[in-house]
């Protein structure tokens, strides 16, 4: 079927408005779960909002691939655009009915709706870049690809933004649905604009070739081997560390499951992910090289809120905003890369290129200071979404020029979840390094100084979640604050046991407790000469309490500083790993058509 380029232009529309539907969703909920906790309780499910969406959406993808390769992309493409606007309407009606049967109350119905978003998701991901495929042909398809590592960006900059506006605003549109709500029933209109463009303009794109029945088994030993992975890497190291039976029964149930998936695909005339893709030098250097992009990529953008929040300061609606310029960098490295690759054919070039910025982003971030101005660091957020683009079109652009056509939709499912599962694994293991380098910082960075009590402190215990530093800082000014109307009280009562008990956990020095107790022995004279005791003792407290807060925030700056760029110094060997794995990558000619046999290599 000959398509005319209105009609690829509208299909084009209509799979980039699904995806960046999708795509938002991974983020949009975070500004409105306080609101959703407060209406529908669940707070110790909080996490899970997130976590039932991240399994479905990633468990997904290889299944999507397959099915993607055995019937119309099309009916595939509207069936995940179904499934997600499904889930997004009935998210927006969880626990306006009140508890229901098997599933419980609202936030237990959220979390399910989610993971049914989630299994939508998944489609809308993995089809858009192979839809494109089957409209363009490799030489050219790159700057259309890159149009979708842009919406990506963008997607990942509004969804906080558009979460907090409606969460806040949206709640008067109809009296008594409140604005969190519309976080979710905001995609049906834009989803129903999206399956017009599909319904209307896009051809069936049936397979070339791949025929029978999907492997139920396969399919099945798959997903029973990723979801305890994924929930694995999601779940709270607090509560669940590495070395806890439930993370290593869940670890050890996946690697088995995992292994019977290969034993049954090498066996299966219709396997889920045909394993000899793999002897594709192309496909195996680029998935693994995509492996150690995303944790890279994720690893990157997750931990750096935390350093604008407990270092520089900024709000945490301030530390979204201030990932505007990573997510722009990542746009204009996107788009840039696809436009090049379409006019010279060189993709390792452009990837070693964009991951050669990346590197010496991520160097500079490993030497951030508590002192850096929120420019500089602007700029490395810059440079490092620049360095990200090109990796964001031109792996999948180079699996799909090297691969079978008729195996097009799994070849291209497994480079995106080998970016995925990356990310997820880089995360985990990097969150756990920054929770115990963190509370080796703050045991070396908030010692009391010689001859002092500094108040306890809630630092984080080895392995726990980190504190943030308001939070820290907050803490010692009531602790002071509480030692200062302790004293009070034991020098209206005369009481000097008292007062030295106080002064032992004030944070005021030896001598200076020294003092404060001789100037009570010579104020007992009379009340005169307690009261301004009394009045010089506060101030000198007070005094005293605000150096040792501004201590103590030093230190948990300093913390913060460290434990971050530590993350960092050990990002920088992933992402060369990632290099190192691309230069192995082969360069093919671009295709010029879109059913030619893959080049030889």
């Amino acid at each position: 079927m000959t398509l005319s380029p209105r009609d690829r232009t509208l299909t084009v529309i209509g799979i980039l408005l699904a995806m960046f539907l999708g795509a938002i969703d991974q983020t949009i909920v975070a500004t409105a779960l306080p609101s959703i906790v407060a209406d529908l309780g669940g707070l110790d499910r909080y996490a899970w909002v997130f976590t039932s969406f991240l399994i479905a959406s990633t468990v997904l993808v290889p299944i999507y691939g397959k099915l993607a390769d055995m019937y119309s992309r099309k009916a595939i493409e509207l069936w995940a655009i179904s499934v997600f606007l499904a889930g997004s309407f009935l998210c927006g009606i969880a626990g306006e009915f009140g508890p229901l049967p098997l599933i419980g109350d609202g936030m237990n119905q959220l979390i399910v709706f989610r993971a049914i978003q989630g299994l939508g998701s998944a489609g809308l991901f993995s089809l858009a870049f192979i839809i494109i495929a089957d409209l363009f042909p490799p030489n050219v398809r790159g700057k259309y690809q890159g149009l979708v590592g842009a919406v990506f960006g963008i997607a990942s900059v509004l969804g906080p933004l558009i979460g907090g506006f409606l969460t806040d605003n949206a709640g008067g549109i109809i009296p008594g649905v409140a604005g969190w709500r519309w976080v979710f029933y905001v995609n049906v209109p834009f989803g129903a604009l999206a399956l017009w463009f599909i319904i209307r303009r896009m051809p069936p794109l049936l397979p070339r070739g791949e025929r029978g029945r999907i492997d139920l088994l396969a399919a099945v030993l798959l997903v029973a081997g990723l979801v305890p992975l994924v929930l694995a890497l999601q779940l709270d190291r607090e509560t669940y560390p590495w070395t806890s039976a439930t993370t290593l029964g869940m670890l050890a149930f996946a690697v088995l499951m995992l292994g019977a998936f290969v034993w049954r695909s090498l066996r299966s005339s219709n396997p889920i992910l045909d394993l000899g893709l793999f002897r594709n030098k192309v496909f195996r250097t680029s998935n693994i090289a995509l492996f150690f992009q995303g944790a890279a990529f994720l690893s990157t953008i997750a931990f750096l809120p935390l350093f604008m929040i407990n270092v520089l300061g900024v709000s945490a609606t301030g530390a979204g905003l201030t990932l505007v310029p990573l997510s722009l960098g990542v746009v204009t490295g996107s788009v840039i890369a696809g436009q090049l690759v379409s006019h010279f054919g060189r993709y390792r070039l452009l990837i070693l290129a964009g991951s050669t910025i990346l590197l010496v982003a991520v160097y500079l971030l490993s030497r951030l200071t508590p002192d850096v101005s929120q420019g500089y660091v602007t700029l490395l957020m810059v440079m490092t979404g620049i360095g990200l683009g090109p990796t964001m079109p031109l792996y999948t652009l180079a699996i799909q020029n090297a691969v079978d056509v008729r195996k097009l939709g799994q070849a291209t499912s497994a480079s995106q979840f080998f970016r995925q599962i990356g990310g997820a694994v880089g995360t985990a293991v990097l969150g756990t390094v920054l929770s115990v380098t963190l509370a080796a910082a703050f045991a070396k960075n908030l010692a009391p100084a010689p001859g002092a009590q500094v108040p306890p402190l809630p630092v984080a215990a080895e392995g726990a979640a980190p504190e943030s530093s308001a939070s820290i800082t907050d803490s010692v000014r009531a602790a002071l604050a509480a030692s200062l109307e302790e004293l009070q009280a034991a020098v209206a009562g005369g009481d000097e046991t008292g007062i030295a008990a106080a002064l032992s956990s004030s944070g005021v020095p030896a001598e200076g407790q020294a003092g404060i107790l001789e100037g009570f022995r010579a104020s007992a004279a009379s009340p005169q000469a307690r009261e301004a005791f009394t009045a010089r003792l506060v101030e000198q407290f007070e005094n005293q309490a605000t150096a040792v807060v501004a201590l103590v925030d030093r230190g948990v700056k300093e913390s913060f500083t460290e434990a971050i760029t530590k993350i960092y110094f050990y990002v920088i060997f992933i992402v060369m790993a990632a290099w190192l794995a691309t230069t192995f990558i082969p360069v093919l000619p671009l295709r010029a058509t879109i059913d030619a046999p893959p080049p030889e290599h």
